[in-house]
């Protein structure tokens, strides 16, 4: 049985499982393939807990956590309202297949929802084919404003 659950960053087992399940997703491949640093690790629950716009979601098989959503609340200029941007969506490899990620997809938004959140985004790497089809089967699309301007790209910048 699966059950979601929101993560308490004081929560020390919370904490663990949040680094944990973070650090399975950097070392997969659609995560980057390399290991959270330390400094991360010792520090993640701590610097979101110090963020009220920011969340995490747990999903639980008994004891054990196989899947974790990272979400942090944005805003939208153009409709005045909050969005919620779900910054980290993985699930171990053991468990994919299982409907987890759905159901995280899920939480995530009722909680989009209780904030007054006009919509949800995230990023996909365009090589991760499941977890595209599976954003599209639950209604994400790529953004565009207008069809003739195209569709949006994720950029970045790193700062040293």
């Amino acid at each position: 049985m699966i059950s979601i659950v929101p993560a308490d960053y004081r929560n020390s087992a919370h904490a663990a499982a949040l680094v944990q399940m973070l650090d399975a997703y950097a070392r997969d491949p659609m995560g980057g393939g390399e290991p959270l640093s330390d400094f991360a690790k010792t520090h993640l629950a701590e610097a979101l807990a110090a963020r009220p716009q920011a969340f995490s979601l747990l999903a639980y098989e008994g004891d054990t956590p196989v899947g974790l959503a990272n979400c942090i609340e944005g805003f939208s200029t153009f409709a005045c309202k909050p969005l919620l941007n779900v910054h980290d969506l993985a699930v171990l490899n053991s468990h994919r297949g299982k409907g987890i990620a759905r159901m995280l997809l899920e939480a995530a938004e009722a909680m989009a929802r209780e904030r007054g959140a006009c919509k949800l985004t995230l990023e996909v790497l365009s090589g991760n084919h499941g977890a595209v089809r599976l954003y599209e089967r639950v209604g994400y699309a790529n953004y565009q404003l207008h069809p003739q301007a195209g569709q949006a790209q994720f950029m970045q910048k790193w700062l040293d």
